[in-house]
């Protein structure tokens, strides 16, 4: 652990996981930072509240540099510094992290949520797994009063903190489509549309990509569905290669994919357009399937003050690729 200064405040910073950038990358993998409150999340962070008898409970992630919240009660805020989170700590070990009381903790002592708002004294945290065993967050409960937590309790926030692991399982698998690891089509929609209110907030501008793969039907019919899934999965890792990190991807269904391009104009279309091409013809030239990979691909362009929705953008990108594929 490393001793550091806060707002003149010197506290004692978590320290890094062993596994931290295998941990953040199946973190991100879950595509759940800053998006929407949810009930699944938040009913149960109610029931902590009552059961508990705690002002604050929480479902909280960590991310690189910042604690963030899925669900929480209490708190009035979305995220704070991760070298001031108690959760931070917590991730460190394979149990619940139980604080009786911070102002004897020489973790929390100086810490300024412990001298000062919200004037933490109690903190339980049950560590959050992913199905690859990364600590990606926790559920916990925190008092502003010293607290002990008997056997009961604890297995009771066992219980909840299962339950949360659960709907984080449950969350990619909802979001994410099983055969190309890319978002489905209600988790498109789902990260799209925040990518396109971040776009709407900060006054920039987006394009949507509607793509549909050229002779998919011949390819199954010709080759069997199994190369027909060998298809699909190349030209998802074509999309990956080709596209920025901050693009949301997504498979529709059946042979359709779409891409929301954040903050990008004429310019940046071009070169991703481009990139795509190249990606393209490397797949195909370095398959050698007996078939090429080819798509057709519509667009829509977004304007911040347009107030079009990703359901729009995705109408009239679908229909400018029907003209595409007619005219092809």
């Amino acid at each position: 652990m490393v001793s550091d200064k806060h707002n003149g405040i010197r506290i004692v910073e978590p320290a890094l996981p062993a596994n931290e950038p295998a941990r953040l990358a199946t973190l991100h993998s879950l595509h759940i930072l800053d998006t929407p409150a949810e009930e699944r999340f938040d009913r149960l962070t109610r029931l902590a509240k009552r059961l508990f008898g705690v002002p604050i409970a929480a479902v909280s992630l960590v991310d690189s540099d910042r604690q963030w919240f899925k669900s929480s009660v209490g708190l009035s805020v979305p995220e704070m510094p991760r070298k001031i989170s108690f959760c931070a700590h917590a991730i460190l070990g394979d149990g619940i992290m139980l604080i009786d009381d911070a102002r004897n903790d020489p973790r929390f002592h100086d810490n300024p949520l412990v001298t000062g708002d919200p004037n933490i004294r109690f903190y339980a945290g049950y560590p959050l797994e992913a199905n690859d065993g990364s600590r990606l967050g926790t559920f916990c409960v925190v008092d502003m009063k010293p607290r002990v937590l008997n056997q009961e309790e604890l297995d009771l926030l066992r219980d909840l903190g299962e339950m949360a692991e659960q709907e984080l399982v449950s969350f990619q698998l909802a979001m994410t489509d099983e055969l190309t690891g890319l978002s489905n089509r209600r988790g498109f929609q789902v990260l799209a549309q925040h990518a396109l209110n971040m776009c709407k907030r900060m006054a920039r501008p987006a394009t949507l990509l509607f793509f549909d793969m050229k002779g998919f039907k011949q390819i199954n019919d010709t080759y069997g569905h199994a190369e027909g899934d060998r298809a699909l999965i190349g030209f998802a890792q074509v999309l990956r290669n080709a596209l920025r990190e901050s693009d949301v991807i997504g498979r529709l269904g059946g042979d359709e994919f779409a891409v929301l391009l954040t903050d990008c104009d004429a310019a940046v279309y071009a070169q991703v357009a481009e990139r795509v091409r190249d990606q393209l013809d490397t797949f195909n030239r370095e398959a050698q399937r007996g078939y090429d990979v080819r798509c057709n691909v519509g667009q829509a362009s977004y304007e911040p003050d347009s107030g079009k929705s990703i359901d729009d953008l995705l109408s009239v990108a679908d229909a400018a690729m029907y003209v595409h594929k007619r005219a092809s």
